[in-house]
């Protein structure tokens, strides 16, 4: 009987621990992620307001063609 109690006690802490783990690293890995998220939107960002002029300049050319073209169809 104590052989019983002994393994179901060493599987209880087995299981507590593992739980334990799972959490430290899951928590771990989700602040990466909110990390390397700002800094993915800090760059976009930036090179969004280094090539604004640019990037309008190409979407109203692109818009102009569009227009031009779809008065052939």
């Amino acid at each position: 009987m104590e052989k019983v109690m002994t393994k179901a006690k060493e599987r209880i802490n087995t299981t507590k621990n593992r739980a334990a783990v799972f959490i430290m690293k899951r928590r771990y890995l989700s602040g990466i992620t909110v990390i390397e998220l700002v800094l993915i939107l800090v760059i976009v960002i930036a090179l969004l307001l280094i090539f604004k002029n640019q990037l309008i300049n190409l979407i109203n050319t692109i818009f102009d063609k569009i227009i031009s073209e779809s008065s052939s169809i």
